[in-house]
């Protein structure tokens, strides 16, 4: 059974063909002199592809079985992982589109967002340090003083120090409101006392220095989330020279049990047990969540990605066991269900791959794109976000579970690595917010926020999309056409019933908010599908012979048929959220 292969073709079709990155992206000001296009694509994705093939993929069974460890305050990470960052950072890939004026890259978001579904697919538990270090990096970067960037960025960027988020504190969970940690303000900086859990790669020396952010409580700061202070804590403190020095009071407690990425060292952090650790106020007082949320979102879209990676990965395993494994006197693969299950890890995984590129050139052009854009651009990608992080994890642990089921009785047993997939990715739906909050954040901030406007510009485009379709008049577009019709009726039905429900009873639409999020991510996924048929479509007659073209099409019309009628049923449920759900007694469950 073959080791992981990153997905090229459908990689660079999306990127050159579909969103035609070197037209949007390569005429704006910040990508001129980078030759977005074709050739850079193809150059990007191969050397990327070999990193995630030759090195982070062979890790993953040993990372696995040889989970990271933590004794008397010192982390060992799984054999390998430490050489395989250090190769990872060689090659500049940490900020592969952090702004070159603090070190990094200056590449667009879109392939930063290929790339890090290639270092998911090989090995997600060593996919998660560079995931949040550029996250603290970009927080850094959003809020940080000229100092604090001129210190930090440069070596964060380049992989000689990685950071860290450090939120969640034992019985806290998602309310940071009533989080214990605290900050005594001393001179120019602060000591940090308190204890966090769950920190991701929390402690390591894989790099020189390991740059934590902070969420802790100034002694004067009010009650709840609105007096919560974010601050640089580094692992070593940073000499004038900018190289690490003395060793700060921040020290790992123990290393979690977990089901999963067993590869990632996730911490129990203690600051200052000794003389208190030294901590840099990051931008305002009492404004700590506001700047976290820089790092958050981030996190959140790449999380979305993980799911991506990992089923693409479970996908490929599974389809390899399917040719190779004979029951009946053929392969397996030419069982119907078998055939089945494994259409409905690539269509779903193909959609789930053209919405999140889809978006990544959104968060592109909402930064660096045509000013009088820019503003709808950002909500669009507001509201893309929690879909993102949501449905693409929902779908990812479907997914990985499929693969399991393919493999049969081996599938089960950890020999095959099949389950590896479902096990790992089973923490994306909790962590960076559980989909429950997405859900929430979707229903009554992105949508309540605007009336539903911005949803109504993106149904707009779909229901163009599928104008489009008919007008191809092509017995091979219609079946996708007319599935992704109906789908967009229902969803125009239960985003008008949503909004209605914010205004009189705002229970109600907490309640049909998962199915919401979910039927969203269904539609959006088949609209991206039914982009790619349409486009397919003009290749062929424009007479191209390329099989993956009549892949497409075909994709698309299976996803149509057994995946976007899903929306259907979360429809039925969004109407009946005022229902048994609100009427039911708490102390019956």
């Amino acid at each position: 059974m073959g080791i992981y292969r990153a997905p090229l073709a459908d990689m660079s079709f999306i990127i050159d063909e579909l969103l035609d990155a070197g037209g949007v992206l390569g005429s704006l000001a910040d990508f001129a002199d980078y030759g977005v296009g074709p050739d850079l694509t193809t150059a990007l994705l191969d050397e990327a592809a070999k990193l995630a093939g030759d090195v982070l993929a062979p890790l993953r069974r040993v990372g696995d079985e040889h989970p990271a460890t933590c004794s008397e305050g010192v982390v060992t990470v799984s054999p390998g992982y430490d050489d395989a960052l250090r190769q990872f950072a060689a090659g500049g890939w940490v900020g592969i589109s952090a702004s070159v004026d603090h070190g990094g890259q200056g590449l667009p978001e879109l392939y930063g967002t290929a790339t890090h579904e290639m270092w998911n697919s090989a090995n997600l538990a060593l996919a998660l340090a560079p995931l949040l270090s550029g996250g603290a990096a970009l927080a850094i970067a959003a809020h940080g003083d000229e100092q604090q960037k001129q210190t930090y960025l440069g070596k964060m960027h380049s992989g000689e120090w990685f950071g860290t988020m450090n939120l969640t504190e034992s019985g806290a969970g998602s309310d940071l409101g009533v989080m214990k940690a605290r900050a005594v303000p001393e001179g120019d900086h602060y000591r940090i006392y308190g204890q966090k859990i769950f920190i991701t790669w929390g402690d390591h020396d894989a790099t020189d220095n390991i740059i934590h952010l902070v969420l802790a409580k100034l002694p004067d700061s009010s009650q709840g989330s609105s007096g919560i202070s974010l601050f640089i804590v580094p692992k070593f403190l940073v000499n004038p020279d900018g190289n690490p020095g003395e060793r700060n009071d921040v020290y790992p407690v123990s290393c979690e049990h977990k089901l999963g990425i067993h590869g990632s060292p996730t911490c129990v952090m203690a600051f200052g047990d000794n003389e208190g650790a030294v901590g840099y106020l990051l931008g305002e007082e009492n404004r700590g969540l506001a700047c976290m949320f820089t790092m958050m979102n981030e996190a959140r879209l790449k999380v979305g990605i993980q799911a991506l990676g990992a089923a693409e990965g479970a996908f490929q395993k599974a389809a390899a066991y399917a040719r190779e494994r004979v029951q009946g006197g053929v392969p397996i693969i030419e069982h119907p269900d078998v055939k089945r299950m494994l259409l409905t890890m690539k269509s779903l995984t193909e959609a789930m791959r053209a919405l999140a590129y889809t978006e990544a050139m959104t968060n592109d052009l909402a930064h660096l794109g045509p000013e009088e854009a820019r503003a709808g651009m950002r909500a669009r990608i507001d509201l893309m976000t929690p879909v993102i992080k949501g449905w693409l994890t929902e779908v990812g642990q479907e997914l990985t579970s499929v693969g399991v089921q393919v493999h049969g009785g081996m599938g089960y047993v950890e020999e095959t690595g099949a389950a590896q997939y479902f096990r790992d990715v089973r923490i994306t739906s909790i962590y960076e917010g559980t989909n429950g909050i997405q859900a929430a954040d979707l229903v009554a901030r992105k949508l309540g926020r605007d009336g539903g406007a911005t949803m109504a510009a993106v149904l707009q485009e779909i229901r163009t999309t599928v104008a489009e379709l008919d007008a191809t008049d092509d017995p091979r577009i219609s079946p996708i056409s007319q599935a992704l019709a109906v789908s967009l009726a229902d969803m125009e039905a239960s985003t008008a019933y949503l909004l209605d429900a914010l205004k009189d009873d705002v229970s109600v639409a907490l309640g049909a908010s998962f199915e919401y999020l979910m039927q969203t991510g269904y539609l959006f996924g088949g609209w991206q599908l039914a982009r790619s048929a349409r486009l397919a479509l003009t290749r062929l007659q424009e007479g191209s012979d390329n099989v993956f073209y009549q892949q497409k099409i075909a994709t698309a019309v299976f996803y149509s048929e057994q995946i976007l009628p899903r929306c259907a049923g979360h429809a039925a449920v969004v109407v009946s959220a005022g229902g048994s759900l609100q009427s039911y007694p708490i102390d019956w469950i």
